[in-house]
């Protein structure tokens, strides 16, 4: 789980720059290059053909610079992205900005970014290339701190963008002997040559022919590495014939396409021309998917119609070996990727074929039916894991719902109120929002879809913090469920007028509908919406004083739950529970309960369950008297909701207790220490924030023959007394570690109240300690 703030330097980049699974070959000049224009300008774009290279050298410059960005370097994959109005959001999202209100997203983004220092690639701009201008032109001026560095095909075209075109591999200078060794061409083709045919080398015998093999391929970096992975049939000479006869064929038509590009055509022509019949169909087929697929994907959506199903894993695995598929691991499994130029050379060939239209339906009932299975299993175990193959899918639900919405914007309605889920807990809510105000827009008329996308975008709008549409929703969503007799379209509605009530303050309102709402539910038989009604009565039978209803009702959800194997919505009755417990005075359980519930939404990215949970602990430690603890926890709630966009989202009837909460620590502390208190919290990371608050250790590794010793410092704070271990000041510290001089001194804080010392010095013997053997 990341705590997002509207700092990015406590919003931890848990996706991270790709890892280099190849080796980068050369490029010393061009990285020293870009790397000198980045210093002088803050936007630059490199320039060039598909294959050039241009993403690997991004990246590498990225890896380079990334301990000058405090607030780190983030990657935008804009290949994925086929709509282009949805430019904002998928920054957003790429940024792990969960972003819960309903500002524009080109909002959030000046407003979160502010004040961050941080370098974002814009990869692959050249089909989005306006929005990309828009996008980059509202940015820079409101970000100070913000450089950008984008890929495309061509500039950008904005005033303040510096332009590299990034040249191809060198290669070798001439005949004389040694020379092929030498160069960054001949490097890549010899090591990419390698990991198909280990034995392979450059040698005195072959080196002329591996010149001119590099020579003929203009020394463009994805040319290289096809050709190379041919070597696992032909020698180097027979490869060599190939691409003179290839490429003599290709000369021999028109002149009006740049060599590089003919070079880089030719290339994957032949790369086509050597697979079988069934591979070239799967290549074609496998184009309509966007960002990656697993196996399933791919036999579900191309199998048939010339393919068995049974053929695919062998056909993936030809394509693999072929350098046309990419092979990844994923947090959900293995998964597949076709290179962006790879990918639009099969959308091609799929146009050609006169299937497109047959394999994008295939496609796009398969995401429908994936998403539809989703929220059936959605109450139950395997939750973490399900949500987390949504987001992984991201971009190929992005890309079905445009299917659905351009045959019928019914299609997409259905499907994106199926996605309700995934849009609350991934960073995609208001992208979520606008699938279905768009949808519901143009689709019209009266039907069971619409009553339900309706009380589904209810809930994204009172989580936004805008009752006046969800009421407006509501309404309509009730008046067609009673029109249709639709029995959980109205168990839905009075579950979420129900919250609008609490937010008004009407808590016998409230408590009318929750019970309306449970009796529904039951009657349907559906135990996902029995709980989330459950939950919702508890608490407002908590607000209202009344003890005993409200663990009543939470006591039945948590037996509904325990029922079906169930943990999400396990937590949020937890939650409740805890809330409760305080209430009654019991902060004790009130403390376990809570943190047995953060644990697990933690565990989902469930950040509103998280922020949850941090408020009502937040309130514990007010009650106990440790309001050190509670300002700290108020300055870590502080990120939390700005980084949300609402404070409370759906829970703003218990802003009260906050409030109630810091009044008493303020008063308590004094306003200097509570500011100060406060501070401290804030300038946490989500890691140490969120090990602080569980007591969460963290292991730090000895020299004991690699066993862990445990250590009640989180990696940051090791690290630093290691530091301090060493005989280094504030100040030294913070230079050393890129880091402001005040974090240092919040970090050493930390770090003496956890080992219970007073001194540096004590300091210093316990990471000696640490470091000394063990018995």
């Amino acid at each position: 789980m990341t705590i997002a703030t509207s700092g990015t330097s406590k919003r931890r980049n848990d996706l991270g720059l790709p890892a280099e699974v190849t080796s980068f070959i050369g490029r010393r000049q061009e990285v020293a290059d870009v790397k000198r224009l980045l210093s002088a300008s803050r936007m630059v774009t490199l320039t060039g053909p598909g294959g050039i290279g241009k993403t690997r050298l991004a990246l590498r410059v990225a890896t380079e610079l990334r301990r000058g960005f405090p607030d780190d370097v983030w990657l935008v994959e804009l290949a994925e992205l086929d709509n282009p109005t949805l430019l904002p959001e998928a920054l957003v999202a790429a940024l792990q900005i969960q972003d819960h209100s309903a500002h524009r997203p080109i909002d959030v983004l000046v407003e979160r970014l502010r004040d961050d220092r941080m370098l974002v690639i814009l990869d692959n701009c050249e089909h989005v290339l306006h929005e990309s201008a828009v996008l980059v032109q509202r940015l820079l001026p409101s970000v100070p701190g913000l450089r950008i560095l984008a890929t495309s095909r061509q500039p950008l075209g904005i005033f303040s963008e510096q332009t590299f075109t990034v040249p191809t591999l060198s290669l070798p200078d001439g005949p004389r002997h040694g020379a092929a060794t030498t160069s960054d061409a001949v490097r890549l083709f010899a090591e990419r040559a390698e990991a198909v045919l280990p034995e392979f080398a450059v040698t005195e015998q072959n080196r002329d022919v591996v010149d001119r093999i590099c020579r003929r391929l203009d020394g463009l970096p994805l040319g290289i590495e096809l050709a190379a992975a041919r070597l696992r049939v032909l020698s180097v000479e027979q490869l060599l014939d190939r691409l003179d006869d290839r490429f003599r064929l290709l000369s021999a038509g028109s002149n009006a396409v740049a060599p590089r590009h003919r070079t880089l055509r030719a290339l994957i022509d032949w790369s086509y021309s050597l697979c079988t019949e069934n591979e070239r169909l799967l290549w074609a087929r496998v184009s309509v998917f966007t960002g990656s697929l697993d196996l399933e994907g791919a036999e579900e959506v191309c199998s048939g119609d010339g393919i068995a199903r049974d053929e695919i894993v062998g056909l993936v695995i030809g394509l693999v070996e072929k350098s046309v598929l990419v092979r990844d691991e994923y947090p959900c499994g293995v998964r597949y990727r076709l290179l962006d130029t790879i990918r639009q050379y099969g959308r091609e060939r799929l146009a050609a074929s006169g299937e497109e239209s047959a394999v994008k339906r295939r496609y796009r009932d398969y995401y429908r039916r994936l998403s539809r299975e989703a929220k059936a299993r959605l109450f139950g175990p395997g939750q973490a894991e399900l949500l987390t193959r949504l987001r992984v899918e991201h971009p190929n639900l992005r890309t079905a719902l445009e299917y659905c919405h351009a045959e019928h914007a019914g299609l997409c309605i259905d499907m994106a109120s199926d996605l309700l889920h995934h849009w609350i807990t991934s960073c995609h809510m208001g992208e979520g929002r606008v699938w279905l105000e768009q949808g519901l827009a143009d689709s019209g008329g009266g039907s069971e879809v619409r009553a339900r996308a309706l009380w589904a975008c209810s809930w994204l709008a009172i989580i936004q913090g805008d009752q006046a549409s969800a009421t407006k929703m509501l309404a309509e969503s009730r008046a067609l469920g009673e029109r249709l007799g639709l029995e959980p379209v109205l168990g839905y509605v009075a579950l979420y007028s129900g919250m609008v009530a609490m937010h008004e303050g009407d808590g016998a309102s409230a408590v009318r509908f929750f019970e309306e709402a449970v009796a529904r539910h039951r009657a349907t038989e559906d135990p996902f919406g029995e709980v989330l009604a459950l939950t919702r009565l508890s608490l407002a039978y908590s607000v209202l004083g009344d003890a005993e209803r409200a663990i009543a009702a939470a006591e039945d959800s948590l037996s509904v739950c325990d029922a079906h194997g169930e943990h999400w919505q396990k937590a949020s009755t937890m939650t409740v529970l805890g809330i409760e417990a305080w209430r009654e005075g019991d902060t004790r359980r009130a403390a376990y309960l809570e943190r047995e519930s953060l644990r697990f939404n933690r565990s989902l990215g469930d950040s509103l369950g998280v922020g949850l949970n941090l408020e009502v602990l937040a309130w514990i430690a007010a009650t106990e008297r440790d309001y050190e603890r509670a300002a700290a926890m108020l300055g870590i709630l502080r990120n939390v909701w700005e980084a949300v966009g609402v404070p409370l989202p759906g829970y703003a009837h218990l802003a009260g207790y906050h409030d109630e909460c810091e009044s008493r620590t303020r008063e308590a502390l004094g306003r200097s220490a509570f500011r100060a208190a406060v501070e401290r919290g804030a300038r946490l990371s989500d890691d140490e924030a969120l090990a602080d608050v569980l007591d969460e250790p963290t292991p730090t590794a000895g020299r004991s023959g690699g066993t862990d010793r445990w250590s009640p410092l989180t990696r940051r704070e090791t690290e630093i007394a290691r530091l301090v271990g060493q005989g280094m000041s504030n100040k030294e510290i913070a230079a050393s570690l890129v880091i402001a001089q005040r974090t240092a001194e919040g970090h050493i804080e930390h770090i003496l109240r956890k080992l219970g010392f007073t001194s540096r010095a004590q300091v210093a013997t316990w990471v000696a300690e640490q470091a000394a053997p063990a018995d």
